[in-house]
C-alpha cells in the first residue's frame, strides 16, 4: 500500500543503529509530522538506511511531502504497524514554490453552472 502525506515536522527522534542477523549494518530514525487537515493529525513515520541521511536535510518546522508504505506484522500474538517513508520531498519544491496548504483554490459563482439558478420560483422541491 503506497500513500502520500504532507505536513510539518514537529519532532525528530534519535537514530537507531544495529547489525542484522545477516551481518549487514542498518539504521532507522523516526519522526513526527503534523498534517494541515481541518483537524490536524500527528503521524509518526520512520525511515531506514540511506533515507536516514536524507531526513537529516530537514529540520523541525520544515514542511515536507512523504511517500510511505503502511505494513502490519504479528509477533507473539500482537500486531505491530510500521509507517515507513520511502521518499521525502520539500513541500515548497514539490508545489513549485506555492506554500498554500489549503488545497486548490476554487471560487463558486452562482449561475456559472447551467443547472444552477438563484431564482426561488424555479425550485422544484416539494417544501
Amino acid at each position: 500500500m503506497a500513500l502520500d502525506i504532507s505536513g510539518k515536522i514537529v519532532q525528530k527522534m534519535n537514530k537507531t543503529e544495529g547489525i542484522s542477523k545477516a551481518g549487514k549494518p542498518w539504521s532507522k530514525q523516526e519522526f513526527v509530522i503534523e498534517t494541515f487537515d481541518t483537524y490536524p493529525r500527528k503521524v509518526c513515520l520512520s525511515v531506514m538506511n540511506d533515507k536516514v541521511n536524507e531526513l537529516e536535510r530537514y529540520n523541525v518546522g520544515d514542511t515536507i511531502n512523504a511517500s510511505l508504505n503502511i505494513e502490519s506484522r504479528e509477533y507473539n500474538g500482537r500486531w505491530y504497524t510500521d509507517v515507513r517513508a520511502w521518499k521525502l520531498n520539500s513541500a515548497q519544491a514539490a508545489s513549485g514554490g506555492n506554500t498554500s496548504q489549503n488545497g486548490p483554490s476554487e471560487t463558486f459563482q452562482g449561475g456559472s453552472d447551467p443547472g444552477f439558478s438563484n431564482d426561488a420560483t424555479s425550485d422544484d422541491l416539494p417544501f
